[in-house]
């Protein structure tokens, strides 16, 4: 299978198989861990390993529908303003006397339709996605302020703070790693074995000829923002879970580490091209990169550079190897 997820038959090379971007990551992750293990001799204990999980499951149970929104040719800047909505709705009901697992569910139905509104105005009013979702960017963000101001709901029940809090069993696994991991089966085999998985590389790589060819384009849109609304409710209330509270700021920045760690792992920012485990290796890349920095206590500013130096990284090397992919080949 090559980077792009889609099956070719393609005479063996050796040279070309390790060139795949996958490889690149997999010896940064080695680098990565190596230096943390010298920082902190604990780094390399199972708990200090599964702990460090926690950190940013949220992050990446989104950058997996991220995935595919960026597969298509789109982009959603308004994944962590719907986290945050959606875990003020959660709250909000919550503290009205609703018991937390319907007021969750009621969080996850305003996440949901949130995404579903950001699919009918990309395919109806014909609007790209980057400007549809900067709007609501600001929009749901706007009105988890609304509804809770600069007010804080605490005091969550321990059985819901589980969810974000707790490990399997008497394991060192953390719950979150467990969700985590069953999203990604079920996101990675939709991508790479199903017809929907190929309509989604097809649309990223020539909308206008799939639409002759009688793809539901417009449909299959709806469908992958609905989704990604959905997916951010889920993190927004593990997030909230987590650390226990409902606030407007919250998840505030999560966006911008979501796209570079989805371009990171090899899905290309034009579209049509990329695969999960790709990404799922930059994710934890840039979480040991991340919980590394933290160790030696380097500043949250200069974390952000770091993860911005890894964006552009992410854009021009796989540009680069794909050049000399193709100089190879002829």
């Amino acid at each position: 299978m090559s980077i792009s997820g889609i099956n070719e038959k393609r005479p063996f090379s050796a040279s070309s198989f390790f060139m795949r971007w996958e490889w690149i990551l997999i010896a940064f992750l080695i680098v990565v861990t190596v230096i943390n293990s010298i920082i902190s001799p604990h780094f390399l204990e199972t708990t200090s390993i599964f702990d460090m999980t926690f950190n940013f499951m949220e992050k990446s149970i989104v950058a997996l529908i991220m995935a595919f929104i960026i597969i298509i040719g789109q982009i959603d800047l308004s994944v962590a303003s719907n986290m945050a909505m959606s875990s003020v709705v959660m709250g909000v009901s919550y503290q009205m006397g609703i018991n937390i697992w319907p007021a969750m569910l009621i969080g996850l139905a305003v996440g949901t339709l949130g995404g579903l509104f950001n699919g009918i105005l990309i395919t109806k009013v014909k609007l790209h996605s980057i400007i549809v979702t900067l709007g609501t960017y600001s929009l749901y963000r706007g009105i988890a302020y609304v509804i809770l101001g600069d007010r804080a709901i605490t005091n969550y029940p321990s059985s819901f703070s589980y969810l974000g809090q707790g490990y399997v069993g008497r394991s060192p696994v953390p719950l979150e790693l467990i969700v985590f991991a069953v999203f990604t089966l079920i996101f990675g085999l939709v991508l790479h074995k199903t017809t929907f998985g190929r309509f989604m590389y097809a649309i990223g790589n020539n909308e206008l000829a799939c639409r002759f060819s009688g793809v539901p384009v417009d449909r299959i849109k709806v469908i992958i923002f609905t989704i990604s609304g959905f997916m951010s409710a889920v993190a927004g209330v593990l997030l909230t879970s987590r650390i226990n509270t409902s606030r407007p700021n919250i998840a505030l920045g999560f966006e911008l580490e979501i796209i570079t760690a989805v371009v990171l792992g090899g899905i290309s920012i034009y579209g049509g091209e990329g695969s999960m485990i790709g990404v799922v290796l930059s994710l934890f890349l840039i979480g040991l990169a991340r919980y590394g920095m933290s160790l030696v206590n380097i500043p949250s500013q200069v974390m952000q550079v770091v993860i911005g130096f890894l964006l552009i990284v992410a854009i021009l090397l796989p540009k680069a190897m794909r050049g000399i992919r193709s100089r190879e080949a002829t």
